[in-house]
């Protein structure tokens, strides 16, 4: 149970804070499924060796396809691959969408790719959940987010803090959706990846921006960026402020950014980075309905004295160096500190939490590019090492009796694992990984012992081209999630739950891309992932367990786009089936996992400088947070649309978005929780705008 009162943590009442789960399962699964596996394997294979005959040949493994429409990218393997060369839903965002979005940070940002279910838990913009592949009120704990590689989930509850990287610095993300990553990244990605990359200096740019808008929000922003020589460099800094929309919800988000390269010839190049951000937040808290159906207003809160205070530092070095043609030794390394400070307020009483996590990290890998049996292959080796070290304060005042405790957590993790593709005909794809991967935890003076997990984990992957615009894929992969340290330690009794088990999923997906041009295609695909052991906050005990149940999520996501003349489009959709087998809460759909969600966006360029950007999201009903015996009726299904015209002219660009065009009352995050047990809701802000004005040399 958590107690700290991070951000993503949220106390809001008598017995009210936000939950967390997991899962873990067995070898016996894939027996289970092997014949799924097969068929679904001799299906693509079959397809594939038909549509030989129409391809062209291949010259190495940078690519299924040998058209150029298709984009590079790295998260999916750990260096540069073609996108229809990897057997999993993978998608950009360039930094040219990003421009022309209506977003204002990451999480709005990826609203709008399919499949991807974003929450702004406060309604805020202090804490957000990005589920992929519908693991509800777990989701910070199953999506794996990166920045240029290094790994900035925490090793406790508090999740990713997406304020500490400001959309600004953002050149590009890469989103790998599925357990496929797990053997590359380790702990963290039953559900997929996020790929953060930041912008790179090149040619001498500079620039700075002021946005204004609804709930006194003043936004400031700049950057400076360029080359000299060999060395490459970028800076960039801001300060984002707003009142909010509810009382007791004002945030202020500051941030410092720096990237170097060095690049003394072709065969070697060498980078370091840094960022700080300080962020501060108000928490509202949540409503109960039965505050709402009392006259309670949407923009009230219950908790005027609750915040959250986040300073967050970090460095990263690392290097790249090529031996000819055939091989490659690549080594990152970072370190970083994170300090917190909550106070939140609950019938009787009130609790105050300080915590500082301190974590290195290092990542050497070697990548050869050799011919075996005349067939190209690539093989990568790596080794990840990860410490997590958190020193906890803890003030509970409670009735008038208020207690101190501290502790000292640590978790350790090792993984090695190796990666191959090969190519196997003409248009054939064959990729399979291995991982070893091992935790090691110790809770100070509460634990005599180390205590240890440990998983093998695996993925196979073929992916067929048919023609230049056409391919598909099937992948099965072994997933896996740890429980983090506040899930093993029990802040209320001081005790350590050496029973929780980690989650094990196995999770299968087919699918089929068409690329049409640069600017039109589709991406179907189908998943299925099964896990055991799920992690979760029980609703009744309040302590950490395993769900005595197996957990499927089944589902499917569909992507259109399409661009004529001045006009690009885009649509998503995604089903999600996701439901608990068995045991105590058998026949039961996963807490906080919409069935459909449909995304839209569009973009028209009227001439002249002048574009009118648009997008929306219909998010269907799910079952309350908490909710796991499904006995409350689910949240309300909503549908929320934005739109943003600019102007820009050589050095001047001028803009208006305009939020919640249809004023939706509308509530993204609820959750169960009170005695006696009812609905409560984090109300999300109606129609609000934003006026910018950004200035580039």
């Amino acid at each position: 149970m958590d107690k700290k009162g991070y951000p993503g943590s949220i106390y809001f009442g008598p017995g009210f804070f936000l939950p967390r789960a997991i899962s873990r399962a067995g070898e016996k699964v894939l027996e289970s499924h092997k014949s799924v596996l097969n068929s679904v394997a001799v299906v693509v294979m079959l397809a594939g060796l038909s549509g030989v005959a129409v391809a062209e040949d291949d010259s190495g493994l940078a690519a299924v396809s040998a058209g150029p429409l298709e984009e590079m990218v790295v998260t999916a393997t750990r260096y540069p691959k073609q996108l229809d060369s990897i057997p999993a839903n993978v998608s950009v965002i360039t930094a040219e969408e990003i421009e022309n979005s209506v977003a204002r940070n990451i999480p709005d940002l990826l609203r709008t790719q399919a499949g991807l279910h974003v929450t702004d838990i406060t309604g805020n913009r202090a804490s957000y959940s990005v589920d992929i592949r519908g693991f509800g009120e777990t989701a910070a704990l199953n999506t794996l987010v990166l920045v240029d590689g290094r790994r900035i989930n925490s090793a406790d509850l508090s999740g990713t803090d997406w304020s500490t990287m400001p959309l600004d610095r953002v050149d590009r993300i890469e989103i790998v959706r599925g357990a496929r990553s797990s053997v590359i990244y380790g702990d963290n990605a039953s559900g997929g990846v996020i790929n953060i990359l930041t912008r790179q200096g090149q040619e001498f740019e500079a620039g700075v921006e002021v946005d204004m808008g609804s709930y006194g929000t003043l936004d400031t922003t700049g950057y400076l960026r360029g080359s000299e020589g060999e060395i490459t460099y970028a800076f960039s800094g801001g300060r984002q402020r707003s009142e909010g929309y509810r009382d007791n919800s004002a945030t202020q988000f500051d941030s410092l950014g720096a990237d170097f390269g060095y690049h003394p010839n072709s065969e070697m190049e060498f980078h370091a980075s840094g960022g700080y951000t300080n962020n501060r937040a108000r928490l509202p808290g949540a409503l109960k309905i039965s505050e709402l159906d009392a006259g309670a207003a949407r923009t009230d809160s219950v908790h005027p004295d609750d915040f959250a205070n986040v300073e967050d530092f970090y460095v990263k070095g690392g290097s790249e160096i090529r031996f000819g043609d055939q091989a490659r030794f690549k080594m990152d390394a970072s370190f970083r500190r994170r300090d917190s400070s909550a106070f939140s307020t609950f019938f009787g009483g009130n609790f105050k939490g300080d915590t500082t996590l301190e974590t290195v990290i290092a990542s050497p890998m070697v990548m050869l590019d050799l011919d075996v049996f005349g067939m190209a292959s690539h093989t990568t080796f790596g080794f990840d090492y990860e410490s997590n070290e958190e020193d906890i304060v803890n003030l509970l005042n409670s009735g008038g009796f208020p207690s101190l405790d501290n502790f000292k957590l640590k978790k350790q993790d090792y993984g090695l694992f190796v990666y191959e593709e090969i190519a196997l005909i003409s248009g054939v794809l064959l990729s399979a990984g291995y991982r070893y991967d091992r935790a090691e935890f110790s809770f100070g003076e509460f634990g005599q012992d180390t205590n240890s997990l440990d998983e093998n984990l695996y993925t196979l992957g073929l992916t067929q081209r048919f023609s230049d615009d056409l391919d598909a894929y099937f992948s099965f992969s072994r997933g896996f999630r740890y429980p983090v340290l506040d899930e093993l330690f029990n802040f209320v009794f001081n005790t350590i739950n050496l029973s929780l088990d980690a989650q094990v999923s196995m999770d299968y997906e087919v699918g089929v891309r068409y690329q049409v041009n640069d600017r039109s295609g589709l991406r179907l695909n189908f998943f299925q992932i099964d896990t055991h052991h799920e992690i979760f906050l029980d609703p009744e005990f309040f302590t950490n367990s395993n769900l005595d149940g197996e957990t499927r999520r089944r589902g499917l996501e569909l992507s259109l786009f399409a661009g004529v003349k001045n006009i690009d489009f885009s649509f998503g959709y995604a089903y999600t089936d996701a439901q608990i087998v068995g045991g105590t809460y058998g026949g039961s759909e996963v807490p906080g996992v919409p069935a459909h969600q449909l995304t839209l966006s569009g973009l028209l360029s009227l001439g002249g400088g002048v574009s009118v950007a648009v997008d929306g999201a219909y998010v269907g009903s799910r079952p309350f947070i908490s909710d796991f015996a499904n006995v409350f009726p689910d949240q309300g299904s909503y549908f929320v649309m934005n739109a943003k015209l600019k102007y820009q002219r050589q050095w001047l660009s001028v803009f208006v978005d305009l939020n919640n065009l249809t004023d939706a009352a509308y509530s993204e995050y609820g959750v169960l929780g009170g005695f006696p047990t009812e609905q409560a809701f984090y109300p999300s802000p109606e129609f609000n705008f934003l006026v910018g004005v950004a200035v580039d040399f």
